[in-house]
């Protein structure tokens, strides 16, 4: 059987590194996968670029511009929807023809239109499409927040600034409804319970076949280590706890930038934390501009892509705190889990599921600041949640066992 995993990117942003994992899972249990991808950073054969960089630069080009003009020419909420205009055919490539499973994961901002997806759902091709956010069972939006409108069919969309019955959501429904209705062989995954439940509740997928399983991590590169080692090898300080924090670009207010520095303003004044026994490392882009913003000292390491230098960072910490307002089931907690390293973040999304309160890591009450100050301290305290963080996260993303599980999903798909 051969699988084509289809991705935006191949490496950028938490989709790719899942897909891209999944792929490698699969390849190590002996399956044919192939990965089709818009932006190739890597030189494996078996990844393979579905275009010309140019072409995919200039369709989300042109789709920012669509959105843009859609939305009385506003830049607020410009990248929080997409409305599938522009991008690419990949049907007639070699690697989909000869594929008999196409495996979909993020395929926006250019990469798929809505008549390359209506395409490629009546090729007869058996589909998995796995959700990293809940574009596929909305209109136009990656994560609803408050709204509901998707349990019934969209419109009058909190996200554009002329909502109508019969906007642009509503239409994006009825077209997903069309791609849908064209083939019975067609499954959807779900990252995290959490997710699963709300694509069962939306009117798209009420009524397809939606199953949950994790992403997978390779637990041979994300394993624990000697802390002092790892803090010696990154220049860290060998004896203050240090806290983790994470993302692709740090000052993202959606990961939850803002409530991390209340947070460090609370750790200072009302709990009496000094930089004597109390620091912070950030980790992504403009990671320097923390320096400037809390109270305590802040080692700055960049962006990091090399996956055996991110394990060393995860190693090297005391806790990794995770404030994002909105997550499916994050590449990073899984990581930092897998390292010995416990985790804090907010009670939103799939973030409950994957930290057992108390157990190997703290939920905090969404948007409470001073419940994760108070997360962050029980934390460190209680140094064993690392061991049980690490036995959680080799057992359930291991990505032998992940992979196994989409393989039955391929294997139980009918042929016809």
């Amino acid at each position: 059987m051969k699988v084509l995993i289809v991705n935006a990117s191949e490496r950028i942003g938490g989709a790719a590194i899942a897909a891209r994992r999944l792929a490698i899972a699969l390849r190590k249990q002996g399956h044919d996968v192939t990965m089709l991808v818009g932006d190739k950073q890597g030189e494996e054969p078996w990844v393979v670029q579905a275009a010309p960089l140019w072409q995919l630069k200039l369709n989300k080009t042109v789709e920012r511009g669509r959105i843009f003009a859609l939305n009385r020419f506003s830049k607020e909420g410009l990248w929080d929807i997409d409305i599938a205009g522009d991008g690419v055919d990949i049907t007639p490539l070699q690697v989909f023809k000869e594929a008999d499973v196409v495996h979909l994961h993020w395929v926006n901002q250019g990469f798929l239109s809505g008549k390359s997806i209506l395409k490629i759902m009546q090729s007869g091709k058996r589909i998995v499409w796995t959700m990293h956010d809940m574009w596929p069972f909305t209109g136009i939006c990656h994560h609803a927040g408050e709204c509901r409108r998707h349990r019934k069919e969209c419109g009058e969309c909190p996200l554009l600034r002329l909502p109508k019955a019969d906007d642009m959501s509503r239409q994006l429904v009825e077209q997903k409804r069309e791609w849908y209705g064209e083939t019975a062989r067609l499954s959807f995954v779900a990252c995290s319970h959490w997710l699963e439940e709300l694509a069962q509740q939306s009117s798209l997928l009420r009524d397809r076949h939606v199953t949950c399983i994790p992403n997978p991590i390779d637990t041979h590169t994300f394993c624990p280590g000697d802390k002092i080692e790892a803090r010696k090898k990154l220049g860290l300080p060998l004896k203050t706890h240090l806290v983790l924090f994470a993302s692709m670009k740090v000052t993202d207010e959606r990961k939850g930038v803002n409530y991390l520095l209340e947070t460090a303003r609370l750790l200072k004044k009302k709990y009496k934390q000094d930089d004597s026994n109390l620091a912070f490392v950030a980790m992504g882009q403009h990671a320097e501009r923390l320096q400037e913003r809390i109270q305590f000292p802040v080692y700055s390491l960049g962006y990091v892509s090399d996956m055996q230098q991110i394990a060393t960072v995860y190693r090297a910490v005391d806790l990794f705190v995770t404030p994002s307002l909105y997550e499916n089931l994050p590449n990073t907690i899984v990581e930092a889990m897998a390292c010995g390293t416990p985790c804090v973040g907010f009670r939103t999304g799939g973030i409950p599921e994957m930290i057992d309160h108390l157990a190997n890591g703290y939920v905090a009450n969404y948007k409470d600041s001073d419940d994760l100050a108070q997360g962050i301290l029980h934390t460190l305290s209680h140094p064993g949640m690392g061991d049980a963080a690490e036995h959680y996260a080799q057992y359930m993303y291991d990505e032998a066992r992940v992979a196994r599980q989409y393989a039955e999903i391929y294997r139980l798909m009918p042929e016809n």
